[in-house]
């Protein structure tokens, strides 16, 4: 008899491994980010968030773009290059998800931080607080 786990089958390996393979192309993880931000990062870590939600928590180091300001005119500030990292609120929160989609749409390249605020905060790392209309300076 099998469990509601096994009962439909596990993928093939092949198959599996390409599907966890290519999840990473489109999200990373709260400790990745915090280590890479340590490390001197390569991507901007966006938080994508409303200016009084960012103001009261963000992670260190990260920009406030709120996904509905993502115009060809805001990011024009960036070269096509950019490698872009967003966040929102947590696995509540499609924000980021609507940020991917309008950075993509400019033809940026894009992650996001599954977990947003909430995994960052069950993880343990601290937040930054401050005016989000002096938000921190982008990597």
């Amino acid at each position: 008899m099998s469990s509601l786990v096994t009962e439909i089958p596990f993928a093939a390996v092949d198959a599996a491994q390409e599907h966890f393979e290519r999840r990473l192309g489109f999200e990373t993880d709260c400790s990745d980010v915090y280590q890479s931000l340590k490390d001197g990062p390569d991507f901007v870590l966006v938080d994508v968030r409303g200016p009084k939600l960012f103001a009261a928590g963000h992670v260190a180091g990260a920009v406030n773009i709120p996904h509905r300001t993502m115009t060809a005119q805001r990011m024009a500030e960036y070269p096509q290059s950019t490698l872009f990292v967003v966040y929102c609120a947590g696995p509540h929160c499609n924000g980021a998800n609507k940020a991917a989609i309008r950075l993509l749409r400019l033809g940026f390249r894009v992650k996001e931080m599954i977990g947003g605020i909430a995994g960052w905060a069950d993880e343990g790392f601290d937040l930054e607080t401050g005016d989000a209309s002096q938000p921190a300076s982008a990597v």
